[in-house]
């Protein structure tokens, strides 16, 4: 394993050097089709722990601190400006339990956007050791944080770049149980064979791992300093192992989050309202997050062109050397509303922040 004391003495792994452009090429395609043969999963989820009050989305909890793991990449840079600025609308909103914000930058170097969003730098893994799957620095950059920083907060909601706050987002944890979004294509108990190679038969039943990532997740700071170190060295040995490797792909961390907290009898409070997905997901309704991972295409009829290029699109794959153009074009009439309010908030952020086409 791969302590915060040994990262830079780790033994040599053989470096697999991925396209960066083929990821991103295809990544929108695979969802696309994981989505679509995977529809009805989340749907049949059940609350595995406890279900909270409705009464406590009026924003009477903890506070919580949020924090989003970047990096100085131009992509993500004006991705994390639209962030902000929407945390930074709905943090003082009725309903609100939002604390402090932090991005924990991991390329281990100031940028130019230090003075603008609240940063601390932390380093990025050795050289290599990512093999070019550039969200494997998350568990590390979270360690690293976590020692490093003074946060007031007693629960840290974990946030990524391309999140966008849409209702005022209150502390959905309760007590030691976090809460977590959960997603249709994390199956621990599908994939039992693999999860037993970091999850063994003594620690009980493969179901006790959630089917989470560690986005969006409200958890404890106490219970994520224990949990942090664990993820980091479950996900390296993940990318380590040529089968898991190929299983998991892209959601390899996302794993490696949920082993790591079953490893510790961490269990978490499913809400399926904390986040919405479009354009599968196609009104926001009383949910707190859009997460715009996945591309919008239509054509000029509203039809969604399934795995096709539309005439009309918002993918934030598109914009991977500089932000959008202020004022993108809102979609043709018909398209859901998901998406109506995706555009028109990355407008609002692009139209308010000054010197947006500068990064």
């Amino acid at each position: 394993m791969i302590g915060r004391k040994n990262a830079g003495r780790a033994s040599p792994f053989l470096l697999v050097f991925l396209s960066f452009g083929f990821f991103l090429a295809t990544y929108n395609l695979l969802i696309l089709v994981m989505h679509k043969t995977s529809r009805g999963v989340t749907e049949e989820l059940h609350d595995p722990v406890i279900r909270r009050p409705d009464g406590l989305r009026e924003g009477t909890g903890a506070k919580f601190h949020v924090a989003l793991t970047a990096t100085d990449a131009p992509y993500s840079k004006w991705q994390c400006r639209v962030m902000y600025y929407w945390y930074k609308k709905m943090r003082d909103m009725p309903g609100s339990d939002m604390g402090g914000f932090t991005r924990v930058l991991h390329s281990g170097n100031f940028d130019n956007l230090m003075e603008e969003i609240p940063t601390v730098v932390v380093d990025p893994l050795p050289e290599g050791l990512d093999r070019g799957y550039i969200v494997l620095n998350r568990p590390w950059a979270f360690v690293q944080w976590l020692e490093k920083a003074t946060i007031e907060e007693e629960y840290i909601l974990m946030a990524e770049p391309d999140h966008v706050f849409v209702n005022p987002l209150p502390n959905l944890a309760h007590r030691d149980h976090p809460a977590a979004f959960p997603f249709f294509y994390i199956k621990p108990t599908e994939n039992e064979k693999i999860i037993r190679k970091y999850y063994p038969e003594d620690k009980g039943p493969v179901s006790n791992i959630d089917p989470i990532g560690n986005s969006p997740v409200i958890v404890k700071k106490s219970i994520l300093e224990k949990i942090a170190p664990t993820w980091m060295n479950v996900s390296l040995r993940m990318k380590d192992d040529p089968e898991t490797d190929k299983a998991f792909g892209w959601v390899l961390e996302m794993y490696g989050y949920a082993v790591a907290s079953a490893l510790h009898g961490v269990r978490h409070i499913l809400r399926k309202d904390f986040m919405l997905q479009p354009p599968w997901d196609t009104e926001v309704g009383q949910k707190f997050i859009i997460h715009y991972t996945y591309g919008c295409d239509y054509n000029m009829k509203g039809e969604l062109t399934y795995g096709k290029i539309g005439e009309w699109r918002f993918d934030k794959r598109s914009h991977l050397r500089g932000p959008p153009p202020r004022n993108l074009p809102l979609p043709p009439p018909g398209v859901p509303e998901s998406v109506v309010r995706l555009v028109k908030a990355v407008n609002e952020a692009s139209a308010n922040i000054p010197n947006w086409d500068t990064l």
